[in-house]
């Protein structure tokens, strides 16, 4: 499989923006406008990229910019696969995830090394489309550099993180006893819909892709515990932004 196999493939058109390299993909909307107030990007500057906003900043071409917002697999490949059409070659996400882990909390900020393959995308771009449909649980794995970049800034801040795999899958409400119990054993942290096809996707274009993600709630007793309005996840949220917006140089 190469990259150029594709009868239709991400371009770069005449009035297509010029992307400088460091890029980053938001998976949530009030994320996606925490980032504009700490990088002084207005919100209503920016171009619209299929269903969501890119934000370039000022000038013909700018080093950093953020995109989103975005949710699920297909939709973040497509977001991806685009952004690197135009120049970026470092990106992050910047999303939120469920934890399944007893040791992982509401609030709590992951920085993932890898990824569990549980959704339909990935296949396509690792060379493994025709055994789509078998949950085989291969990994995807983010960028060594971006994740030593997100650590360190983390550590700098003081910041207490985990690091570790998670579980990405297309079905948000089919996250199951039996999936939640099998992926336990397995290792991971938490659960979210993006992350392992981004990676693959990176490794793919030959680009760094690492990730971010800020825990909203908890599966991990197998009753579904909400965060999304809790003091504690919203503030680490705001850390996240300020990781995000100390690695615009990255």
């Amino acid at each position: 499989m190469t990259c150029h196999d594709a009868i239709i493939n991400p371009v770069k058109r005449k009035n297509s923006p010029k992307l400088g390299p460091v890029a980053v993909l938001v998976s949530g909307e009030s994320d996606l406008f925490l980032l504009c107030r700490l990088l002084n990007l207005k919100e209503d500057n920016y171009l619209n990229l299929f269903m969501s906003r890119l934000y370039t900043g000022n000038g013909e071409i700018t080093d950093f910019s953020v995109a989103g917002p975005l949710v699920g697999a297909p939709y973040a490949a497509i977001m991806l696969e685009t952004i690197i059409a135009w120049g970026a070659k470092k990106i992050i996400f910047f999303g939120l995830c469920g934890s399944i882990s007893d040791n992982v909390k509401i609030g709590d900020i992951i920085v993932p090394v890898c990824s569990i393959i549980d959704e339909g995308t990935s296949c396509h771009y690792n060379g493994q489309w025709h055994n789509r449909g078998e949950n085989n649980s291969s990994m995807a794995y983010s960028s060594d550099y971006i994740v030593k970049k997100i650590k360190d800034e983390l550590i700098k801040k003081n910041q207490p993180f985990h690091k570790g795999i998670i579980w990405s899958t297309d079905a948000v409400f089919r996250e199951t006893h039996e999936k939640i119990k099998y992926f336990q054993d397995k290792g991971a942290l938490g659960v979210e819909m993006e992350t392992s096809a981004l990676f693959t996707i990176g490794k793919f274009r030959n680009v760094e892709v690492g990730a971010i993600l800020v825990v909203s709630d908890e599966l991990s007793t197998f009753n579904w515990k909400p965060g999304f309005r809790e003091e504690r996840f919203k503030k680490s949220c705001e850390v996240a932004g300020e990781v995000i917006s100390g690695l615009k140089n990255l």
